[in-house]
């Protein structure tokens, strides 16, 4: 029997409503599977239920061409139920997939279109577990649980018309036996949820307990810890058997005592009823009929209460989805897009449809150009993650297009909150980003970014091939352009090397990689997006220093021409940049070229010298 978990949503109305709008997309296949289930419950019925006409008029009397008859049409209902049966089953897996592939669909197209600030606070674990945990139970209620809940309270609401049919006076027995079963099984869902919850938590306790010290094996192993660890594990080990123990003994009694009281329940109806029909009182077709009926109630009984339970924890899972769907996209209210241009013999801007490699922004409502340039400027701009903490402090600065910029300074001081404000992960409270003379809120997020390109830290590949990782910046870029960005960012010479080359397959986000050889893709990834505007978030950091050696001069050509904004871990890479700027607590505190900084002997000069950490 599977665990009653005990959860529940908090808001059972609008979860159905919303399950049901899903549902209602396929309500012919869902309509047929009601009427399919219906009639396979109407046929079991049906099928006992001909066990008085066939005893009183046929058996009894001896009429075996009457008895023949009665057995045919019998068969015919049951054989009617089977396939009713089947054809439910199919037609429920077809709809119940049907609607999780919407569900799965809109899933993700909300994921998507979600802020930055939601993935910050949000674990990427729980994310995660809308997508299987949570979308699996409610596939799995919607093929196991829904048809035969249908059935099973049609079978129980029918064995109870029919027995009172049957034999009116003995119902009220057979009332009172469904009475208890239904109070040991609310007492028995009572204890068990209570201790599946319970052991839930203890296992939580104890899959991070073995998470955290397999992680630490070397710590471990170091201080000599091991027993005391073991001690620790057998205790929680030892907690999570009790509860796990009482869970499944109280659910696993359930059945047992449901149908103990069924037989017990039997058993006295079988002999009031032989009584009342040696008295005259009943007739022999309706005891036995009306007995097969008392036999058969309490499995309808049992799933009906166990799929009801099933459907409300699914109900849960559903919530959490539609919980997820229903948090706010990110807000995309801008009037201006990129467009491919070509310049007149004027000088003015037309918009073309050629590859001309110039670009400018269009506004929608105007239809005026202006050229992209990649003239970046903050306006007296303040931010902050969480309206208790403001990371940014009214910081104006600017790039001018072809300048290389720089921010340099300690932990926490705004160096990547900066370059998020640029690409819109993240809206500024105050103040204006202007990018062209355009206020980034104006531009469209997709053509805002594509006008940048950003190589992280952190990098990320995704499973395929280096060519389509490489891809990944430009989606129709051909293998002549993944190999000059290659080359440009000096990834071709070890891709090259590798057993397929550029066909190599990329698994584990690139965990067949070096780091170094990841970082290189990275940049080559950015290369081949050919962004006037380029970011690179401490893009080197990963990379040793004879491999950052050989990249430099491609990192050059790279950066020639564009707007640049350089995050630097190594205070030796940002030399030769137009500006240097040192962030600290929010605020920008000197700007300058290398040579001017130094000669201020200011912050820069002691992080330089190594006066002060730089991280």
């Amino acid at each position: 029997m599977p665990q009653i978990t005990g959860k529940r949503p908090d808001n059972l109305k609008g979860t159905l409503r919303t399950l049901l709008a899903y549902m209602g997309r396929h309500k012919i296949l869902l309509i047929l599977v009601g009427i399919l289930t219906s009639v396979s419950a109407l046929a079991n019925l049906l099928g006992t239920y001909m066990l008085k006409p066939i005893i009183n008029r046929y058996i009894v009397p001896g009429d075996m061409k009457g008895l023949l008859f009665g057995v045919a049409v019998t068969a015919a209902i049951y054989g009617t139920g089977a396939l009713s049966a089947l054809g439910y089953t199919q037609t429920m897996v077809r709809a119940a997939q049907k609607v999780i592939f919407d569900i799965r669909k809109d899933l993700f197209h909300t994921m998507e279109r979600l802020p930055l600030r939601y993935f910050d606070s949000h674990p990427h674990g729980d994310i995660m577990s809308r997508y299987t945990n949570d979308v699996d139970t409610v596939s799995d209620a919607l093929n196991n649980s829904f048809a035969l809940v249908i059935q099973s309270f049609i079978q129980v609401v029918g064995t109870l018309v029919l027995l009172f049919i049957l034999n009116w006076q003995l119902s009220f027995l057979v009332i009172f036996g469904y009475a208890a079963m239904f109070l040991y099984i609310r007492y028995s869902s009572r204890k068990s949820k209570f201790y599946f919850n319970q052991q839930q938590s203890y296992l939580g306790e104890l899959d991070g307990y073995m998470e955290e010290m397999i992680a630490g094996q070397k710590v471990v192993k170091a201080f000599n810890h091991e027993g005391a660890n073991m001690r620790t594990f057998r205790q929680k080990n030892e907690m999570l058997r009790r509860a796990g123990t009482k869970a499944v003994g109280y659910s696993g009694t359930m059945i047992p005592m449901v149908v103990s009281i069924s037989y017990i329940n039997y058993a006295v109806v079988a002999i009031l009823g032989a009584i009342m029909a040696i008295r005259g009182m009943t007739d022999v077709g309706s005891l036995a009929s009306y007995l097969v009926f008392v036999r058969q109630a309490a499995m309808p009984i049992n799933q009906f209460t166990q799929q009801s339970n099933f459907l409300l924890a699914a109900m849960a899972g559903a919530e959490r989805i539609f919980r997820m769907m229903k948090e706010a996209p990110e807000t995309d209210l801008g009037n201006t897009v990129l467009t491919g241009a070509e310049e007149a013999a004027d000088g003015t801007l037309k918009k073309s449809r050629r590859r001309t490699g110039c670009w400018a922004w269009e506004n929608l409502e105007t239809h005026t150009l202006t050229r992209l340039r990649g003239d970046v400027r903050f306006h007296d701009v303040t931010f902050g993650y969480t309206p208790d903490k403001t990371i940014l402090r009214h910081i104006s600065l600017y790039a001018k297009p072809g300048q290389k910029i720089a921010f340099v300074g300690s932990t926490g001081a705004g160096k990547t909150t900066v370059t998020n404000l640029i690409n819109r992960f993240y809206e500024v409270d105050s103040g204006s980003i202007t990018y062209d003379g355009i206020d980034v809120r104006d531009i469209q997020k997709d053509s805002l970014r594509r006008s940048l390109a950003i190589v992280l830290q952190d990098t990320h590949l995704f499973t395929g091939t280096i060519a389509d990782n490489i891809r990944f910046g430009k989606l129709d870029a051909n293998m002549e352009e993944i190999r000059a960005a290659a080359r440009l960012a000096n990834a071709d010479s070890f891709i090259t090397r590798l057993p397929q080359g550029y066909d190599t397959m990329v698994t584990g986000d690139g965990s067949n990689l070096s780091q170094g050889q990841r970082q290189l893709l990275a940049i080559a990834r950015a290369a081949v997006a050919d962004p006037p505007v380029l970011i690179l978030d401490e893009a080197t950091s990963s990379i040793d220093t004879r491999t950052e050696a050989l990249i430099e001069k491609g990192m050059d050509r790279l950066m020639e021409g564009r707007t640049v904004f350089v995050i630097a871990h190594r205070l030796s890479t940002v030399r030769r940049c137009n500006a240097i700027l040192v962030l600290e607590q929010g605020a920008v505190i000197e700007r300058g070229t290398h040579e001017e900084l130094l000669a201020l002997k200011g912050e820069y000069y002691q992080l330089y010298h190594g006066m002060r950490e730089l991280s």
